[in-house]
């Protein structure tokens, strides 16, 4: 269980983040088309994982917009934003955003928040996914995880790409 805080009050997770050096739990999340991204189906590739409550706050939708400016310069690598929200959610914000160099992956039909260890457990945001990155190499091995402390702040997104 890892804790980290909303405005300062103190939050809990289902677990930790998956472990540096460890293969990364395989994952099925929705993409914004109804269609499925796997985890095994992108061996080969590094995969960022940007990890957050909800689309439809300003820091997450920070975070949406700098992956993917980032992401255009980033060699055999795939960005999938992961969140709770509806697979719609992320397809309106990504649209009216312009946002087209990363996939936005949905947990809504998955246990990935508890194979990750990222759930909220408890406080306001109990059920969704707490603002993490962990970065997964060509192998499947995570070369770099972050759980953000205040949820409320961005990630280490320079920390996150250099790990590549």
């Amino acid at each position: 269980m890892a804790t980290v805080t909303l405005q300062g009050n103190e939050m809990s997770t289902v677990g930790e983040l998956p472990a540096k050096g460890n293969q990364a739990p395989d994952f099925t999340l929705v993409k914004s088309d109804l269609s499925e991204v796997i985890l095994s189906e992108l061996k080969g590739k590094n995969v960022v994982l940007n990890i957050f409550p909800s689309i439809d706050t300003g820091t997450c939708a920070a975070s949406v917009r700098a992956f993917n400016e980032k992401a255009a310069k980033l060699d055999n690598t795939t960005v999938v934003c992961v969140s709770a929200d509806l697979p719609f959610a992320a397809g309106r914000f990504c649209g009216a955003e312009g946002i087209e160099n990363v996939m936005t992956g949905s947990t809504f039909r998955s246990n990935f928040g508890d194979d990750y260890g990222v759930t909220f457990k408890d406080g306001p945001l109990t059920g969704l996914l707490s603002r993490s990155v962990v970065v997964i190499n060509e192998a499947g091995d995570v070369v770099y995880t972050q759980q953000v402390a205040e949820t409320a702040d961005e990630p280490d997104y320079e920390a996150a790409l250099n790990a590549l």
